[in-house]
């Protein structure tokens, strides 16, 4: 039998059979996918093969294939750094839920997480969540974010779960595609499920005062049909992104405004760091890229997998000020 992996905890996997049956199946021994090295072999969104197994009081299935994958999308393992942790799998897009202070989301967690997704060819789109609530100077911050990512191609959303600001056109987006739902915890993820359908019922939480930072209510990723045509993925929140190994020379091409401009470097290993004649750094010093982004480039270059910064924004405007007030 043939079905598609909707949830994982680690030991057992809900599989919804082409006939639109659920079943709890696991997996025989050790099972591994050629080429990675990951803490769990089978991902939400995966097709597989199952056998029933009737051995036992209740009706499971042991799953025995895993079909290849369209994509995937991965990152670092939280306590084995040599191996990945597969978030989900077969994605038609992701959407990343971001907020300015409740919690707040730094551009070095967006950039990797798109970077991410660039490399795997899944299409990102960035939720701006929470939008209700701003003041002026997080709406200020927020609309200058906006303006960064939307002129690099991602396209934006602006939304608020409780007010229903934005739904309409995130349902529309939506329709007949697998989508995944990413973000740090606390960024209202099960809050815009349960506002997309009412129905879900996800459990939601409040964010601390203390800290502005979310607790885990969503434990383990899971797949969701919803009632207009469409399939969400509620994964985990995350608080860092770890990249997954890349090649030093193939990490600017995971950023659109950098490989638009790298034909025209006058090397063609250029790194973009102390290479001479770099269209890249030319372009970042007329304010043609920004400067947080060139940032996180340079902390993956370089392999800084812990730095997540918490004044990217200000220190964007202030750099970007300071660079117009010297011409």
């Amino acid at each position: 039998m043939t079905g598609t992996v909707y949830k994982s905890t680690g030991s057992w996997y809900t599989v919804k059979s082409e006939d639109g049956d659920f079943m709890e199946c696991r997996i025989k021994g050790k099972f591994r996918m050629k080429g990675i090295k990951s803490t769990n072999p089978i991902a939400v969104g995966d097709i597989v093969d199952y056998e029933l197994d009737k051995t036992s009081d209740k009706v499971t299935g042991t799953i025995h294939k895993i079909h290849d994958r369209k994509n995937y999308i991965v990152r670092k393992s939280v306590n084995l750094s040599k191996q990945v942790h597969i978030i989900a799998s077969n994605i038609d897009q992701v959407f990343l839920l971001i907020t300015i202070n409740n919690p707040p989301t730094t551009t070095s967690f967006i950039d990797r997480f798109l970077v991410t997704a660039e490399a795997y060819g899944i299409e990102a789109v960035l939720v701006f969540n929470k939008i209700d609530t701003y003041d002026d100077a997080m709406l200020d911050e927020q609309l200058y974010l906006q303006y960064v990512y939307s002129n690099i191609g991602y396209q934006c959303l602006r939304v608020s779960s409780t007010e229903g600001k934005g739904i309409d056109k995130l349902k529309e987006m939506m329709i007949g595609k697998v989508s995944m739902f990413s973000g740090h915890s606390g960024v209202g993820k099960s809050t815009l499920a349960n506002a997309l359908e009412p129905t879900l019922h996800l459990k939601t939480t409040v964010i601390s005062e203390q800290s502005k930072q979310g607790q885990h209510t969503t434990t383990f990723a899971e797949m969701y049909d919803l009632s207009f045509g469409a399939r969400i993925i509620d994964t985990p929140g995350i608080k860092g992104f770890g990249i997954v190994d890349m090649e030093k020379s193939e990490i600017s091409g995971y950023f659109p405004e950098f490989f638009a401009l790298q034909d025209q470097c006058k090397f063609n290993n250029c790194l973009h760091k102390e290479e001479p004649h770099c269209a890249v750094k030319e372009a970042l010093e007329k304010d043609e890229i920004a400067w947080s982004r060139y940032r996180s480039y340079l902390q993956i270059l370089e392999g800084d997998d812990e730095h997540y910064r918490t004044d990217d924004y200000a220190d964007e405007r202030a750099e970007s000020d300071e660079n117009r007030n010297q011409k």
